[in-house]
């Protein structure tokens, strides 16, 4: 999985003040988890732009300006109700030999059957939680579409992979093939006239076959 640097310095005071005075210099106050005890360290805002404003899943090296390096996810992130501007974020430390869970996102490759024949596929899952250590974590899972039919579901059951767990119940469908709004308007159309038009030949062949008044009176 790809990895970012964040380049941060660990933070001495932890209270209103000091964090109040680190997000008005661009920093964003940070803790990290999984270790002997929380690590406070803060970090420039630009920093998590890669981090944050991405669809992929990555992981992460906090470098101290004290030399010390750690190797985290992203666990939790707040932002302000009204900039967006980040307000703190919280990672977790990982290990070599420590399984840890992450969403990973789901990548759609082939081109469905069911789409080519005016279906309309549907994601239901863009990400999937995995459990894996750290080196077996994949940068995204690919889903390949080509099978599916109109009406078919791929289930996660088909995407199961040795390196890593999914923590999604079996049943749990990740994309699926579905009829068209517009292809069933033009089927309910379709069987409106040959509705129509099966009334019409029944009663004009029930004209040709009716006895003349006349001929039955003679």
């Amino acid at each position: 999985m790809k990895s970012i640097t964040i380049n941060g310095s660990q933070r001495e005071s932890v209270g209103k003040k000091s964090t109040k005075a680190l997000r008005n210099a661009g920093q964003v106050p940070c803790v990290l988890y999984g270790g002997d005890k929380p690590l406070h360290f803060s970090a420039p805002e630009l920093a998590f732009s890669k981090l944050v404003y991405t669809p992929d899943a990555l992981t992460v090296v906090i470098a101290l300006e004290s030399g010390e390096t750690y190797n985290a996810i992203m666990q939790d992130i707040q932002f302000h109700p009204v900039t967006d501007r980040i307000l703190h974020v919280d990672f977790y430390q990982t290990f070599e030999d420590k399984e840890i869970t992450m969403n990973i996102p789901v990548h759609i490759i082939g081109t469905s059957k069911g789409v080519l024949n005016g279906g309309v596929l549907r994601r239901n899952q863009r990400k999937l939680r995995v459990k894996a250590l750290p080196g077996n974590l994949p940068d995204f899972i690919e889903a390949d579409i080509t099978p599916l039919k109109i009406g078919s579901k791929l289930y996660i059951t088909e995407l199961e992979n040795d390196a890593y767990t999914f923590l999604h119940p079996d049943n749990t469908v990740v994309c699926q093939v579905r009829r068209s709004r517009a292809s069933m308007a033009v089927e309910d159309e379709d069987e409106d006239e040959d509705e129509t038009t099966e009334g019409g030949a029944t009663a004009e062949g029930g004209a040709e076959n009716a006895t003349p008044a006349g001929d039955a009176q003679e």
